[in-house]
């Protein structure tokens, strides 16, 4: 009769923990769709609600008189700005965009995802923080890197 009961127990645990892992992977998912999609329909709220304060985006660049690489940094206060008139004339993208959303790793309160979105490609980190799952670094380049080598 103990076995029994030990064995319903641990799969009692075993579903609370999916359910969690699966209410986090849909917030991880969600926070990396508010971040585009922010962009797709200029929406400064929902780009604040993806990211940490201290976010920072990074990626590689070549300076047009020198052509030497460099790394252009941007921060939260900017893609909030950024999310509020970046397509507000409905041509920075196509009518059906493209946002895929890759798992590459999930801790209790840390994440690392790929979001492919038409001409980008940004790996991300979360950070879980006081319940909520929010965008923390980035690390962006064209989806085809020839055109900034």
């Amino acid at each position: 009769m103990k076995s029994g009961f030990f064995i319903i127990s641990l799969i009692i645990m075993g579903l609370t923990s999916v359910a969690q892992t699966t209410k986090d992977s849909l917030a991880i998912k969600w926070a990396a769709l508010d971040y585009i999609e922010a962009q797709h329909n200029p929406n400064p709220t929902q780009m604040e609600m993806a990211l940490h304060p201290q976010l920072v985006k990074r990626t590689f660049w070549k300076d047009a008189s020198t052509q030497r690489d460099y790394i252009r940094e941007t921060s939260a206060e900017y893609m909030i700005l950024l999310a509020e008139g970046y397509n507000k004339k409905n041509d920075k993208f196509p009518a059906n965009p493209k946002k895929e959303v890759i798992f590459l790793d999930i801790s209790d309160r840390t994440a690392s995802v790929k979001l492919v979105a038409d001409e980008w490609i940004d790996y991300m980190h979360l950070v879980k923080l006081n319940g909520s799952w929010k965008i923390i670094n980035v690390l962006w380049q064209y989806n085809d890197s020839s055109r900034h080598k």
